[in-house]
């Protein structure tokens, strides 16, 4: 998409949907400027570390000293019984004697050394996320050690083998409805909110806001962007909407405003979205946000359709298609 919006230096790109921060290093390998915001907390986490600017020689030798520390059984008395659930007990203490050792360390190698303690922790974890649901299914799991340095010597490869180059990066906590940025600044937005019907955005993550980041304030994101899908605006109210899907196109109105506040004059859009599958329906997010878009001053050029699935409900009966698509567009 930045081949396609002809962006290169000097440009700005936003993603208020930020989530793991794909948007960002993209930017960051071809030199583009970028802003990437998110409301949740663990995704800003995940995201400043992913586009941190690494010594790869100074972590190497964090990494040396951290798994050359003696083993000591940590206390696990006070952490939240589902995190006790997800882990077999060796696992766990594992992981919260490396927890602490990385608070322990000093500037951006902290960051980098507890994302690969989170990724090494959830993948030798009992969990696993179904939908707006953690299930807890135990299974083998490899040494942990060994595992976690397998990992670390990954992305320490990775961080010598991208190649990034020479630009602004900014990653703010924040909410897309409201965003605390200038007018006219952005070349191109490049985004993809929350799905319509894909829910809780915060509960399934709960283990790694437990282990990784304790004491941070957590508020809920289901499908809708905001919190309260109470006493919303109906921006469709011919269609009778599920009351999920009006305080979803209620919260993408307000972020689309804020899209178009912020983008320069003739400034181009590209939005992934999906559809909504409700037990009576199937929901053309694609076509109702190009509609927004349009009652906001966008100019819609295309939607691009990148995937399709059968929707079903009863598992058997067939009530539509639900497809992912680009919704094109620019600001006239």
């Amino acid at each position: 998409m930045l081949k396609e919006f002809d962006l290169g230096r000097g440009n700005w790109v936003l993603d208020p949907f930020l989530g793991s921060g794909t948007t960002s290093l993209a930017c960051m390998e071809v030199g583009v400027n970028s802003c990437g915001v998110d409301s949740s907390p663990l995704a800003v986490f995940v995201s400043q570390t992913k586009t941190t600017r690494y010594d790869a020689n100074l972590l190497e030798k964090a990494a040396a000293s951290l798994f050359s520390i003696p083993f000591s059984k940590p206390s696990l008395d006070e952490l939240d019984p589902l995190v006790k659930k997800a882990f077999s007990r060796p696992v766990l203490e594992d992981v919260v004697f490396f927890r602490d050792k990385i608070a322990d360390m000093d500037g951006d190698v902290k960051g980098f050394f507890m994302l690969a303690l989170m990724r090494a922790a959830m993948e030798a974890s009992y969990a696993y996320k179904d939908g707006g649901v953690i299930k807890i299914v135990k299974k083998p799991t490899p040494p942990f050690r060994k595992f976690f340095k397998r990992i670390v010597k990954k992305m320490i490869t990775d961080v010598r083998s991208i190649k990034l180059e020479d630009c602004e990066t900014r990653i703010m906590l924040g909410d897309a409805r409201v965003l605390q940025l200038p007018d006219d600044m952005f070349d191109a937005i490049i985004t993809s909110p929350p799905y319509l019907n894909k829910i809780e955005y915060t509960t399934v993550y709960k283990i790694e806001y437990e282990l990784f980041l304790p004491g941070v304030k957590v508020d809920a994101v289901r499908s809708y962007l905001g919190l309260n899908p109470k006493n919303v605006e109906d921006p469709f109210p011919e269609l009778n909407l599920p009351i999920i899907a009006k305080a979803y196109f209620s919260d993408m109105k307000k972020a689309l405003s804020e899209m178009f506040r912020v983008l320069k004059p003739k400034g181009k859009v590209a939005l992934v979205v999906a559809g909504g599958v409700f037990p009576d329906r199937v929901i053309e997010s694609d076509i109702l946000i190009a509609r927004l878009a349009e009652d906001m001053g966008f100019k819609v050029n295309k939607i691009c359709v990148v995937n399709r699935r059968v929707a079903t409900t009863k598992r058997v009966i067939k009530i539509g298609e639900a497809r992912e698509s680009i919704v094109y567009m620019e600001k006239q």
